[in-house]
């Protein structure tokens, strides 16, 4: 008995490590809000809900995403976009790309789910 105990307990010291590996949640998964000051703006999105699916949305567009180390890349138009990213806690900073100046957003609760109507924009790169 003795051993049989110790064996499960060995079975499940090593399995654990495993469940460890999976792949980390991106910290930008949420629903994000501009602050007041960008709100006012007319280049930048109120509202943002970024998705695990790789999928976003701000107003009536879905977009995919991409995470790179210091940024985010949209396709935009068939093309990727790539936008600077800071985050830090639930303030999430995106500059360049298409935008005149910075955009801050906070984050407001998780993301909701996308209907499945709308679809996510194709990979551009996997149709070069």
């Amino acid at each position: 008995m003795k051993r049989l105990l110790l064996l499960v307990l060995g079975f499940g010291l090593l399995a654990a490590p495993l469940g460890a590996q999976s792949a980390p949640v991106p910290a930008i998964l949420g629903t994000w809000k501009a602050d007041l000051k960008s709100a006012k703006r007319t280049d930048a999105p109120r509202i943002v809900i970024v998705r695990a699916d790789s999928s976003a949305s701000y107003g009536t567009e879905t977009v995919r995403w991409r995470l790179k180390p210091d940024s985010i890349a949209l396709v935009l138009g068939g093309e990727w976009v790539t936008y600077r990213l800071k985050l830090k806690g639930d303030e999430l900073t995106l500059s360049g790309g298409d935008l005149e100046e910075p955009i801050t957003l906070t984050r407001v609760g998780p993301p909701s789910p996308r209907p499945d109507s709308i679809p996510i924009p194709d990979d551009p790169d996997k149709h070069s």
